[in-house]
């Protein structure tokens, strides 16, 4: 599994490889998507994706969208209601005469009794509770009588067709199913049914069905107000609204006059769907440019920040060293002034210089590295240290050195410290009654 996978849960996780064996998508990142898309709902995630693959509608399974705008009666609506075909000959002509009185009672009858029902129980289709279990309901009760040789239904809600088609800029062809009319058997076998039927709603439109005896179908009826059966509306985007184009009532056993019907009036409000695909491309256009030069001010900003920050570091840097070098100076300067301090103190350490003629005085030379001779004389009873305290105080000395004899060549340890603080005298130091020395400067 991928690191971007590693917070899913153990169910998840066997889901999300459930979905991709059924469904063979190689991308995980995709199978995920889709399985958050349908909060891991891993049947409706896969019918949707088959229903896809065959060009059928999505299956929803998520809360009702709001309906879009409607105009239910344009003033252009088209409406076809196609009468009963008239007998045909004396034997269909005598058949229909006496079955007449007969039709004519059974019809008035049962529209009196259906009116008293609705009278004392009101009618249960004002209910709508649940939408697209109607919907699906009415598919599978379809295909059971009819077979499943018919357009592709949609399988969602009037209101999410209503959504799709809108989105999609299509067409929406919307079939109310009236179980209880003479008509509908023939209808669904002859022209629902037909191949033509069939590819017409498969390259053109969406294609919504409903009975109405279930409260979505009755809803939609309602809403549509249509007066006979079968009955077809098709919807289409217009001025920004879900428009009832045309209407088309009554039983249509030729499919093709049918699809030539829908065809035409598809063909005269195409215009309204080329509008609204240029406006979405302009308001698509629009809004990439507003990203772009988002993206570029952006890129823009970031640049200057970036600069600036550049600039902030160098000059923190440069803030930084210079303090380094006034630190550097102040500690020079305080480390000169505290060697100036104890050449001072040192100096007033240093005896006397003894008398030429003293019987027990040294006479010391010592040679500089810049080449000037130094001579001083000393007691031999004297510690070194005065030594070292006379050259360290000497001007023309250096601060780090050290006294080296030539005869035999070695180091004088004339230098106090905290293991030794008095260093041997001169005459313990082997040092003659007069002596060259030499100034070795460690800095050299």
């Amino acid at each position: 599994m991928m690191a971007d996978n590693d917070d899913l849960t153990n169910e998840q996780t066997e889901q999300l490889l459930q979905y991709q064996d059924l469904t063979g998508i190689d991308d995980i990142a995709r199978c995920r998507e889709v399985l958050q898309r349908h909060n891991w709902d891993i049947e409706t995630a896969v019918q949707d994706t088959f229903n896809e693959r065959e060009g059928a509608p999505r299956v929803f399974n998520q809360p009702e969208p709001r309906q879009p705008s409607m105009n239910l009666e344009p003033l252009d609506q088209r409406v076809f209601t196609i009468g009963r075909r008239q007998p045909q000959g004396l034997v269909q002509w005598g058949y229909y005469l006496l079955l007449f009185p007969f039709r004519f009672v059974y019809i008035t009858v049962w529209d009196i009794l259906r009116f008293f029902y609705r009278l004392i129980r009101p009618d249960p289709r004002r209910n709508v509770t649940d939408p697209l279990g109607d919907v699906m309901k009415f598919i599978r009760s379809f295909e059971e009588k009819y077979g499943s040789d018919h357009p592709v239904f949609y399988h969602g809600t009037y209101s999410q067709a209503l959504n799709d088609a809108k989105r999609e800029l299509k067409f929406l062809l919307v079939y109310l199913h009236g179980d209880d009319h003479e008509d509908t058997d023939e209808f669904c076998r002859k022209t629902l049914c037909s191949e033509r039927m069939y590819d017409f709603v498969a390259s053109r439109v969406l294609f919504w069905a409903c009975s109405t005896n279930s409260p979505e179908g009755y809803r939609v009826s309602q809403a549509l107000r249509e007066n006979t059966y079968p009955f077809l509306a098709l919807v289409v985007l217009r001025d920004n609204r879900m428009t009832v184009v045309a209407k088309i009532e009554g039983l249509i056993v030729d499919t093709g006059d049918l699809v030539t019907r829908l065809e035409n009036i598809m063909r005269d409000n195409e215009g309204s769907l080329i509008a609204a695909r240029a406006d979405r491309e302009e308001r698509s256009f629009n809004q990439t440019l507003r990203l772009q030069q988002d993206e570029a001010y952006l890129e823009s900003l970031k640049a200057d920040q970036e600069k600036e920050r550049k600039k902030r570091e160098e000059r923190e840097k440069q803030e930084v060293l210079e303090q380094r070098v006034r630190d550097e100076e102040y500690e020079r300067l305080r480390l000169m002034e505290e060697r100036e301090n104890r050449k001072h103190d040192l100096m007033r350490e240093i005896p006397d210089e003894p008398a030429p003629d003293d019987p027990d005085a040294i006479r010391i030379m010592l040679k500089v590295p810049s080449g000037i001779r130094l001579e001083r004389r000393f007691l031999k009873s004297q510690s070194l240290k005065y030594l070292y305290y006379y050259v360290f105080c000497h001007k023309e000395c250096p601060d780090n050195f050290s006294v080296v004899s030539n005869y035999p060549r070695r180091t004088l340890e004339c230098e106090p410290t905290d293991s030794c603080p008095e260093p041997m005298t001169f005459e313990k130091a082997g040092l003659g009654k007069s002596e060259m020395l030499f100034i070795h400067d460690h800095e050299a």
